[in-house]
């Protein structure tokens, strides 16, 4: 069945079929006719996802209506999140939509992003594009009409889904305010022409302070990558057009490069973070049940921390996207051995590598006790 118009969506979910269903504890029955509705369409890696879920999860408890749109498979990274949103009355709901791989050579399991080898990324971008005639329908046909389109600048589609239903479309990054602005500045002013040597320093032009980067540093998004040029450019163009950003910075820590953003995308820049306090301020447990889970516990690492001097220990970790071959990763842990220096080292999915790579990083683990942190991420189940 589907949602009633005039029903409330707290504690509900829609399917790719047009079915709704209703979680433990929703509150159903109020009149949501006027209440404002916010679709947030994040990228699904974690590092994209968290924070857009963390926003949608903080405009609920205002009292905002928030839908987020999600691929099937990566439904449980957020669902303990949402389900306890739910449970506390809070009207946010998921918006479950399968890709179509077949469509663009994707593997059957593309929908799990994690499974998507970095030569087919441009595909899987393609596929998350086709998610706007499905979307745009579901969305019409539920209660309440969406007001607002909140975007990862990832998905340009969604500048013709918001026009198609006449609403705002602000555009969301989960970076700070002094990584987008020196990345646009860079792009802008064309910062690399002449420069031959990809780990030649160049400045960032247009800042107050002095920046310096390399092209091997600061390459930019998908410009430089052979093949994405049009998808930068479809990039661009949306986030020239958008309504505004949404920012998961704050204010306070760097006014200087969210105001210098603010003019030079000519548009307003709503810092809403860190976003994850809002688990905090609610209480709750949810916060490390987001995305995968690691080997070891906050508590765990903390207490760890908390035996080393100040500013004295390298973190390394290269995000949810990135894909380490074998060879990268024993290169990585050699140089961390050989550095004398100590170290915590998130290794992402090890529980994919082969044999010879994990027993490698165990005896790794057991030269470094003491002095260095292996971290092993992995899959939630």
């Amino acid at each position: 069945m589907a949602i009633n118009k005039d029903a409330a969506t707290n504690g509900s979910s829609i399917t790719a079929n047009g079915c709704s269903t209703a979680a433990k504890g929703a509150v159903v029955g109020n009149d949501t006719k006027h209440q404002a509705h916010f679709v947030f369409i994040p990228l699904m890696f974690q590092g994209h996802l968290i924070p857009a879920t963390d926003t949608a999860l903080l405009l609920a408890s205002h009292g905002a209506v928030a839908s987020i749109v999600i691929t099937p498979s990566n439904t449980r990274r957020i669902r303990p999140a949402i389900d306890f949103a739910q449970n506390a009355g809070l009207p946010v709901r998921l918006v479950e939509l399968p890709l179509d791989c077949a469509a663009e050579g994707l593997p059957a399991d593309a929908d799990d992003v994690e499974k998507v080898p970095p030569d087919l990324w441009l595909n899987y971008f393609r596929a998350q594009a086709r998610l706007r005639g499905p979307l745009e329908r579901l969305l019409r046909a539920h209660a309440p009409r969406p007001t607002c389109v909140v975007a990862d600048f990832c998905h340009p589609w969604a500048a013709d889904l918001a026009a198609g239903l006449g609403v705002p479309r602000l555009a969301f990054f989960s970076i700070c305010a002094f990584t987008l602005l020196c990345q646009h500045n860079v792009e802008r002013f064309n910062a690399y022409a002449g420069v031959a040597d990809d780990d030649e320093l160049v400045v960032v032009p247009g800042l107050e302070k002095r920046v310096e980067v390399s092209r091997a540093q600061a390459p930019g998004f998908f410009r430089e990558v052979p093949g994405f040029e049009w998808f930068a450019d479809d990039v661009e163009k949306a986030l020239a057009e958008a309504d505004g950003i949404v920012d998961n910075t704050f204010l306070e820590m760097e006014p200087e490069y969210v105001a210098g953003y603010a003019e030079a995308r000519r548009m307003k820049v709503w810092t809403v973070g860190p976003v994850s306090l809002f688990h905090q301020r609610m209480g709750t447990e949810t916060l490390p049940s987001r995305g995968n889970t690691a080997a070891i516990g906050a508590d765990e690492c903390l207490r760890w921390l908390d035996g080393k001097v100040a500013s004295s220990v390298i973190y390394v970790s290269f995000g949810s996207i990135v894909h380490a071959e074998p060879k990268q990763v024993v290169e990585l842990a050699l140089g961390l051995e050989a550095s004398a220096h100590a170290f915590i080292w998130v290794v992402k999915n090890a529980d994919q590598h082969d044999d010879e790579l994990r027993a490698f990083l165990g005896e790794l683990e057991t030269r470094v006790a003491g002095r260095g942190l292996i971290i092993s991420g992995r899959r939630r189940c």
